[in-house]
């Protein structure tokens, strides 16, 4: 049972896209507790829950003090990291990075180091609301399609024929760097698409067409398609995989209203503050408690040394020296991997990942104005967000992050439940990022995490992204077959096409090699196949808005994110303000503030 408050936030989070609830709890029902010591009461603590309203602590224009942004900032860096690290340790394996521990931890500090610059761009300049920017997996199902290309799949070094040159290719960076570049080039170009998306309006023009049923697909098809990747990382040692599983489910469900009692010393009195750590933190003390068992039966010797034997890889001491080895300092800088290249296969390809992730965006702007008190954001505020998101994927692309970036909901839900709902916070979590960033052992620390417990929370991840995708059919009429015809063609197609394409690949002859990777692409893209059926069998077969559930959806968002202030001077961007409010042309800009202020009205 949820409370009032709470729900809508949570259904509108799902309505539009992904959110990653393998990081929080279905139950977010009760509040942070604090009990004052040295007062007297009949109940001797205070609670949230007891209260008729609950009100924020801060609000979105609020300034904390220094000493809370940092410590409520690194926590929104903890929810985040699982997601972050994720992608790279996915990446490593099609980009034939093979053993080379050092470059992996330099894409996990370039990740971070640029989720952080996204941040603090999409928290100052675009729609100025408290959200976190990261990784997306939006990018990772077409990044996987364009990897897995002939010419990009990694050379088999028992070739008893590669030459010399092939060789010395072979042992080098130059193998990965490549396949990187390629990335790079389509997602720098596929993000200009993004940004036009966002200063021209156009988002809000193909919001329009596209409903539950096209969402549904694709939002699936992301997690569905990643269950290669858990298999392989959770192979390793099942026992250590289901541990991991067991224990991140024990922390965000079953002790998800536990409130931990911690000491804090606040408006000059000591206070014991009962906080939600398990649910917060579920997949960190998840990860931990995994690694922990791992490190202790490395130390007792219970599990195989021999590389190749069945557990070897749970071990903790395989990748130690990358952590050795690794340079203090690492600073990443655009172009550390060589200039991007664009072929137009990989562009068409990555075309999906933007469109899903934009639309998923959307929502998440929604909730987190709820959750900051702030008032629903206005169209320019939306525009301005998904620009600046293609901005921070531009960076992306420059930096050589292997993806691209996108909103954190689960750093929105954090927003309800710790009620600070300051930008600072996330301004600060920004920095805090680009900072561990630059900490070059940091990176390499997370390569030493065994690869099953990585696989245990990628079966809980993957499998929550495919639920969620699911989920969006709440506003469905499922007992129409027209939207069963539709959703069961669009999701099967999504599975069987990319899986026969995959086995066959040379039947793909036109006689023109451009056009073969092109096609090998997209109908290898699980996400953009299903999509694309949904969204064609969405907006030709006949149907109500009723029907369709684009009636109730978009009720849904605009009612859940009603309420709070009505003052939209949080959605301006700083330092201009006055300027634009006496240009005229503004008015026909889409991602500028065409309002002005009830005393300039008053002046006219």
């Amino acid at each position: 049972m949820h409370s009032p408050q709470i729900q809508g936030e949570e259904i509108v989070m799902r309505n539009i896209g992904m959110i990653n609830t393998a990081f929080e709890s279905a139950d977010q029902n009760f509040q942070p507790e604090t009990i004052v010591i040295g007062e007297t009461s009949t109940e001797n603590e205070e609670t949230f829950e007891n209260q008729p309203t609950v009100d924020l602590i801060y609000t979105i224009n609020d300034r904390p003090p220094w000493y809370l942004c940092a410590l409520l900032g690194f926590q929104h860096y903890i929810l985040a990291f699982g997601g972050i690290i994720a992608i790279p340790l996915i990446l490593a394996e099609p980009m034939c990075i093979g053993d080379n521990n050092a470059a992996k931890s330099q894409l996990i500090s370039t990740i971070f180091f640029v989720s952080g610059l996204s941040t603090l761009l999409q928290t100052t300049f675009g729609t100025r609301l408290p959200i976190l920017q990261g990784g997306t997996f939006s990018f990772v199902t077409p990044t996987l399609a364009i990897l897995a290309l002939p010419k990009w799949r990694c050379p088999d070094m028992n070739e008893g024929f590669v030459n010399k040159t092939n060789a010395s290719q072979i042992h080098g960076d130059e193998i990965w760097k490549s396949r990187l570049r390629e990335i790079q080039g389509a997602i720098l170009i596929v993000s200009l698409l993004q940004v036009l998306l966002g200063v021209s309006g156009l988002i809000g023009f193909l919001v329009r067409f596209i409903g539950p049923l096209a969402i549904a697909p694709t939002i699936n098809l992301i997690g569905l398609s990643l269950f290669i990747e858990a298999g392989k990382k959770s192979g390793g040692h099942w026992g250590i995989a289901a541990l991991t599983v067991s224990l991140i489910l024990l922390f965000s469900q079953y002790l998800s209203n536990v409130n931990v009692p911690i000491f804090a010393y606040t408006e000059r009195k000591w206070k014991i503050i009962r906080y939600p750590l398990f649910k917060l933190f579920s997949v960190l003390f998840g990860m931990c408690g995994s690694w922990v068992i791992c490190f202790l039966l490395t130390y007792f010797d219970a599990l195989p040394s021999k590389l190749g034997d069945y557990g070897y890889t749970a071990r903790t001491d395989i990748n130690l020296d990358a952590v050795r080895s690794a340079p203090w300092f690492h600073v990443p800088y655009p172009g550390q991997w060589g200039v991007p290249t664009v072929t137009l296969a990989s562009v068409l390809g990555m075309m999906a990942g933007v469109l899903a992730s934009s639309i998923e965006s959307i929502g998440d702007y929604y909730a987190c104005a709820r959750l900051s008190g702030a008032p629903p954001p206005p169209t320019h505020a939306i525009n301005r967000g998904i620009a600046i998101e293609g901005i921070g994927c531009i960076l992306a692309a420059i930096w050589g992050t292997g993806n691209a970036t996108t909103s954190y909901s689960q750093n929105i839900a954090a927003l309800g439940i710790t009620k600070v709902g300051s930008r600072m916070v996330l301004q600060s979590a920004g920095v805090l990022m680009i900072l561990l960033g630059l900490f070059g052992k940091f990176g390499a620390i997370f390569i030493t995490i065994p690869n099953p417990v990585i696989g245990g929370m990628f079966l809980v991840m993957f499998g929550m992204i495919a639920a969620v995708g699911i989920s969006n059919l709440q506003y469905v009429d499922l007992n129409s077959s027209r939207n069963l015809l539709i959703l069961g063609f669009s999701t099967f197609s999504g599975l069987v096409l990319p899986t026969w394409f995959n086995s066959n690949p040379e039947i793909i002859d036109t006689g023109i090699e451009e056009l073969d990777q092109v096609i090998m692409v997209l109908f290898t893209t699980h996400m953009f196949i299903g999509g694309f059926f949904g969204f064609i069998l969405d907006n030709t077969i006949p149907g109500t808005e009723k029907e369709r559930g684009i009636k109730a959806w978009r009720e849904q968002i605009y009612q859940n994110s009603g309420g709070g202030r009505k003052d939209l001077s949080c959605y301006d961007i700083p330092f201009c303000n006055e300027c634009l409010h006496k240009l005229k042309c503004a008015l026909h800009i889409p991602f500028l503030q065409t309002y002005r202020t009830a005393e300039q009205r008053t002046r006219n």
